[in-house]
């Protein structure tokens, strides 16, 4: 199996400048409104979707590109937490909140220019595996 994620955006010339800027991803192949990025282990299809659109016919409700919480956001690990912060910053993202420390590594949270919610991770030591479990 492979994962792929699909990343819906009212302007895809601009999503792809963005993601491609802040994620240093590079673009693959193209459809009517789709472009495909890869860089990831996961591959990551923007799809255009105009604001005000259905989102599908069970959910009853319209896009809105406006900053949202979804259950479901990405986590990209990155070896240089600090230049990946600068590359998304300068990209167009919009960092809530202050990095933070942990034990397993650090974490510093944004929200790109279509209001999804993504997280940057550098992993210290064995990652995850630094924190007690139960």
């Amino acid at each position: 199996m492979k994962l792929i994620v699909n990343i819906d955006v009212a302007d895809q010339a601009a999503g792809e400048a963005f993601y491609t800027r802040a994620l240093g991803l590079s673009v693959g192949r193209r459809w009517d409104g789709m472009v495909e990025l890869l860089g990831l282990e996961a591959s990551i299809y923007l799809l255009q979707k105009d604001a005000g659109s259905a989102i599908g016919p069970a959910a009853g409700a319209a896009r809105d590109y406006a900053r949202h919480w979804t259950p479901v956001h990405l986590d990209v690990a990155v070896d240089d937490l600090d230049a990946a912060v600068e590359r998304a910053l300068a990209a167009g993202a919009v960092q809530e909140g202050a990095t933070r420390d942990g034990a397993w590594g650090r974490i510093a949270m944004f929200a790109d220019p279509f209001g999804h919610g993504f997280c940057l991770l550098q992993f210290k030591g064995r990652g995850y595996d630094e924190i007690p479990h139960a």
